[in-house]
């Protein structure tokens, strides 16, 4: 059994234990939450511990990787501008489709009730400043104070400056940054991977206490979550097809032949660096050159995430929604952002991995509470599936769009050289 899935099923056990124990024993929920609650918020405080280390390191590492690539030559400079409009392009979606979602489908005011009830550590949303105090607040007087306090935007500005800077320098001293930080990613990736062996207990103290408290209606609302933040992946993952189509210049019916082993692969393993061989062969099948091929997929899967912006801020916003946050035009551009520069130096790893240090900032940046990704991480699994479907997708459509500018190139440099001749 995987990770996910015994994760899952301790949510599913600890949401029946607890509307059982709210319908047969209600004067237990007291004494038994008051045992549940604090070790569920422990598993929870654990996770929360290695977001800022890790997305400190992830950005550091993510930006040079992107920076190496692009100047390893024209075509991979291309393949990661393309890859950067695709994501800022995921992330404006999200800020579009899911409170238009949100809208033709709200979730019931009883249910949202009940689970902001039921959900422990969440404290009251933190007042929005004015615009000009918030815009100077963006560079921080005291990086190591604005860290502590959790400001991540402060934080992620100056670790995309510090990373910019780190490749001006000396190449030795550079190399040697870029393995500390890489080792404090794989550091901290390790102990994600110890919090979430034990994540079946506190995922199930959690759903305990959100059960005993919401009562049934916890169930309802976590397949509304499930709905809402999977449909703006699919509405991002079909996109592919026309990008495709226009870009690639391939039909739907070759495309969708071609893409259909890697969808397999994608669905089966949720891993897209699993599904590289099998989108190198859909490559070839339509015609993309070996060369082209061989380096734009690895670098795809290496950077690209086409659905990571969209769904992991449309997490960010279904909270926000949750919670009565408000969000304004501008405060949805910030989180814009901060999803698609969390999502760059995200790593191919399954999703309940990155889960809390990808979307954790961006509920930073619009002001949602962070807490309740600890009960969402229990529901990931459906999620990934499409997160992955989506960026196999991606990765071969912008691939076949590379290789129709490549072709194109070499066809007018070809007419030259006849011209000239």
């Amino acid at each position: 059994m995987s990770q996910s899935t015994r994760i899952l099923f301790a949510l599913v056990a600890g949401l029946v234990a607890g509307v059982m124990l709210g319908g047969f024993a209600p004067t237990a929920i007291d004494p038994v939450t008051g045992v549940a609650q604090p070790i569920g918020q422990a598993w929870l405080n654990a996770l929360q511990m290695t977001i800022v280390p890790l997305v400190f390191s992830l950005l550091v590492t993510g930006v040079a990787a992107t920076a190496e690539a692009a100047q390893a030559g024209r075509l991979a400079g291309r393949s990661v501008g393309l890859y950067l409009v695709v994501m800022a392009s995921s992330a404006a979606l999200a800020a579009l489709l899911t409170p238009l979602f949100l809208q033709l489908a709200p979730l019931p005011g009883v249910s949202a009730a009940a689970l902001r009830n039921a959900l422990t550590g969440v404290g009251p949303n933190p007042a929005i400043p004015p615009l000009g105090e918030f815009l100077a607040a963006i560079v921080p007087s005291n990086i190591v104070k604005a860290t502590a306090e959790s400001a991540f935007l402060s934080m992620i500005i100056f670790a995309l400056i510090f990373a910019f800077a780190l490749m001006r320098i000396e190449a030795e001293l550079r190399d040697l940054l870029i393995r500390f930080f890489t080792a404090v990613r794989d550091t901290m990736l390790v102990v994600i991977g110890w919090v979430l062996w034990v994540g079946p207990v506190g995922v199930f103290a959690l759903a305990l206490v959100v059960g005993a408290r919401a009562g049934g209606g916890a169930f309802h609302a976590l397949v509304h979550y499930i709905l809402t933040v999977a449909a703006v992946g699919v509405v991002v993952t079909l996109l592919a097809y026309p990008m495709a189509m226009l870009g690639g210049r391939v039909s739907l019916a070759a495309f969708s032949r071609a893409v259909l082993p890697s969808q397999a692969v994608a669905v089966s393993t949720q891993s897209s660096l699993a599904s590289l061989p099998a989108m190198l062969a859909g490559a070839r099948t339509l015609g993309a050159p070996v060369a082209t091929a061989g380096v734009t997929l690895p670098l795809a899967v290496a950077l690209l995430r086409a659905t990571g912006p969209a769904m992991n801020f449309a997490v960010a916003i279904y909270v926000a929604h949750w919670f009565g946050v408000p969000l304004s035009p501008g405060t949805l551009a910030v989180g814009t952002v901060v999803a698609m520069l969390t999502s760059l130096g995200a790593v191919s790893l399954p999703g309940t991995v990155s889960y809390v240090s990808s979307i954790a900032p961006v509920c930073a940046a619009i002001g949602a509470p962070a807490a309740p990704l600890g009960l969402l991480v229990a529901v990931e699994t459906l999620p990934d599936i499409v997160r992955t479907l989506g960026n196999v997708m991606w990765d071969l459509a912008t691939t076949m769009t590379l290789a129709r500018g490549e072709t194109g190139r070499r066809d007018e440099a070809d007419a030259m050289l006849e011209d000239m001749a």
